[in-house]
């Protein structure tokens, strides 16, 4: 995937934080697709190039379901559609990539896999929190990986203490492929990710808060 001269910036959901907001408490996993919906909509309006679809809890019927719904939330916009970890459901709903984490199918598999079908607009990323493994990604056939947590994030707090901007520093400059700084990225630190090399970012919070983002 070549290089972009716009930073890539991309919506990751996560509906169960928004389950636990006011205004959809009590919500089922059905009816709360209807405010993350909402939510991709207005990220992909707002100039999220991506929306990795990270709801690791559905069935496949279900995941695939949500992402054929995401893909029309996001109609008229450049906004792509990518599925975390399920590389059949990816394909079920004719989605424009997946994204890969250290449990799910080989990166080597995947790419391979594409090779043969000619889907070579088909994008694979990859997450990882060493430089050895963005090395090992790259070599491995992803088109960018995520790495981080680069500042402090509940949700990556099992991924260990951040890494801070010096390591992705070191990453963005040790592999060719677009790196997108991911955990606790928000407005005011984004630029930081961006002068230390990164393409881009990854953000599930900035997204789903209540201020409206405006990033095109």
């Amino acid at each position: 995937m070549p290089l972009t001269p716009k930073p890539v910036f991309c919506y990751v959901t996560d509906r169960r934080s928004l389950e636990r907001a006011p205004s959809s408490a009590g919500s089922s996993v059905t009816g709360s697709f209807g405010e993350l919906l909402k939510t991709i909509r207005n990220a992909a309006a707002s100039g999220a190039a991506w929306i990795q679809i990270r709801e690791k809890d559905l069935e496949a019927r279900e995941f695939a379901e949500l992402t054929r719904l995401a893909m029309e939330a996001a109609k008229g916009t450049a906004a792509r559609i990518i599925v975390n970890g399920r590389l059949d459901v990816a394909l079920a709903a004719n989605a424009a990539g997946v994204h890969l984490g250290e449990n799910s199918l080989p990166l080597e598999a995947v790419a391979g896999w594409r090779r043969s079908s000619g889907r070579m607009d088909f994008l694979i990323g990859a997450s990882c929190h060493s430089l050895d493994a963005a090395r090992a990604a790259e070599r491995s056939g992803a088109d960018y990986i995520f790495f981080g947590p680069v500042f402090v994030t509940p949700s990556k707090a099992a991924f260990g203490p951040p890494q801070g901007i010096e390591r992705l520093r070191e990453v963005c400059a040790a592999v060719k492929i677009p790196v997108l700084a991911i955990g606790g990225i928000d407005l005011g630190n984004a630029r930081v990710c961006l002068d230390a090399g990164a393409a881009g970012f990854a953000a599930i919070r900035l997204f789903q808060g209540e201020g409206k983002v405006r990033l095109a």
